[in-house]
């Protein structure tokens, strides 16, 4: 009974960590992951603490179902029936949580009281009587041990491994009706409560944790990133749990909505830096980066027009080429908006390296002249490479990238004019062009970031750290109370 309520809540929190480590989950199980997640203890305290808070929330809310039965006295058997079972209050003045290295994690409350009250029913030969009944249960101490580990299909497997329960007293104080009757019977109603708890708290436990492992296998492991790409979270392995922390290694690779065909490359090892200071480690390989580029360029996602409207907005027209390539703007009684078509030639190249990460895209450009009647006039076609540097940064729980030109090379594939010079001046004007307009129409639509959708969770001071082919979130996290938010 008092246990349906303590784990009902601790359900919910276990959902909210597995969102949160999962959002985010076959492949082989001596694959590299693309992504690695890491809990510390710091991050299992302060789990254990905002899940405590919640247990005990949620309990004195809850309502348990009743029992009857009956006691034989040498002159008369009375059946009884306890309804209407309510938490009162409730104490959890200990608790503590570790992880158990090659298993999972333990949890246990020490010296926990509570406080339920309920009605009950009397009959007998000789009378019928009802009135309620307070319960004392105190020095309760359970110690249970959740085994981690990975199913078949890459989702994460929670069990319970071992549960331990001792309960010091149980006092039982009925009120109302005959007082000679329910001062007698009080006493011999503490035992059968007392068994009960004993028998089924465990019991329950198992069932409750058998039931939240049930909903996480129905949790799906490929999730829906925009309207181009999805990322599967699947586990690679199981958790590998040591004392100071777990680590989850997941596939984290990015597909084209629809399409699952693995990358024609391989995640590399890596490793999570040997500390312990935050709550949270992620990490993030190139290989992630890299098959998000590839999905997104199976997608056609890298195809960029710079339109009429665009153009105008950034002053981008034939007015221009008077300071790059004269000849165009002399063919140009007015200075026409100008409109560019970039296309990627192949996924762009991601590296991290040195507190760096650089996008090296290939691609091919058209530039056209918008006349004034709305048809367009073909200026020229040519190969670019570009190397472009992303910054990021966290941001009101958002992973902001904003691109920075590094360098750019040009070279002529046709043109309407016929210059030796033209590669080298049509180069300085796409330079100018992807500096002043394509590259801030991108940045404003990356101003939007990537929100960590966290259920009432928040990253609290997160840092970004770039090492070679990988990256590393650190962060502690904040958990908002329902109440907070409103």
């Amino acid at each position: 009974m008092l246990l349906t309520g303590l784990c009902g809540k601790g359900e919910k929190m276990l959902y909210t960590w597995y969102s949160f480590l999962l959002c985010w989950m076959s492949l082989h199980l001596e694959a590299n992951p693309g992504l690695k997640v890491r809990i510390t203890q710091k991050g299992l305290d302060y789990g254990r603490k905002i899940g405590m808070e919640l247990l005990k929330q949620a309990v004195l809310k809850e309502t348990f179902p009743g029992w009857s039965g009956q006691e034989n006295f040498s002159i008369v058997t009375i059946s009884y029936v306890v309804s209407k079972l309510r938490i009162n209050s409730v104490d959890f003045p200990e608790t503590s949580a570790s992880f158990i290295p090659g298993i999972g994690i333990s949890l246990s409350v020490a010296h926990a009281s509570a406080t339920i009250s309920a009605d009950w029913r009397m009959n007998t030969w000789l009378l019928n009587d009802q009135g309620g009944i307070t319960v004392s249960i105190s020095g309760l101490f359970i110690a249970v041990i959740f085994k981690v580990s990975r199913d078949s299909t890459g989702r994460l497997s929670v069990l319970l491994h071992d549960c331990q329960l001792n309960i010091h007293s149980v006092t039982a104080e009925l009120n109302g009706g005959s007082s000679w009757l329910y001062s007698f019977l009080s006493g011999y109603l503490e035992k059968p409560i007392h068994t009960t708890l004993d028998q089924n708290l465990c019991q329950n436990i198992e069932y409750k944790v058998q039931m939240m492992d049930a909903h996480i296998r129905k949790q799906k492991v490929l999730s829906q990133i925009d309207a181009f790409a999805q990322i599967d979270y699947s586990l690679v392995s199981s958790p590998a749990v040591f004392k100071s922390h777990i680590n989850l290694d997941l596939k984290g690779t990015v597909y084209p909505v629809g399409n699952h065909t693995d990358p024609p490359f391989a995640p590399a090892p890596f490793a999570l830096p040997n500390q312990d200071d935050s709550m949270l480690y992620l990490g993030v390989s190139s290989y992630f980066l890299q098959s998000a580029s590839l999905a997104y360029y199976r997608a056609g996602a890298f195809s960029i027009t710079i339109s009429e409207e665009l153009a105008t907005t950034f002053n981008l027209n034939i007015g221009l080429f008077k300071d790059f390539i004269p000849e165009i703007a002399l063919s140009y009684r007015i200075a026409c908006p100008v409109l560019l078509k970039l296309m990627a030639t192949s996924p762009p190249a991601v590296s991290l390296n040195a507190d760096r990460c650089i996008l090296q895209i290939t691609g091919r450009v058209e530039v056209f002249a918008v006349l004034p009647n709305s048809t367009t006039q073909y200026i020229f076609t040519g190969n670019l490479t570009a190397s472009i540097r992303a910054n990021l940064t966290i941001t009101k729980q958002k992973l902001i990238i904003s691109l920075l030109l590094k360098r750019l090379q040009f070279s002529l594939l046709h043109s309407t004019l016929h210059s030796s010079e033209l590669t080298s001046l049509m180069e300085n004007f796409l330079s100018y062009a992807l500096w002043n307009t394509v590259i801030p129409v991108i940045n404003d639509k990356l101003a939007n970031g990537f929100p960590f959708n966290l259920a009432h969770t928040t990253l609290a001071g997160p840092v970004i750290k770039i090492n070679q082919d990988h990256l590393v979130i650190s962060t502690d996290v904040h958990y908002k109370h329902e109440e907070e938010g409103a």
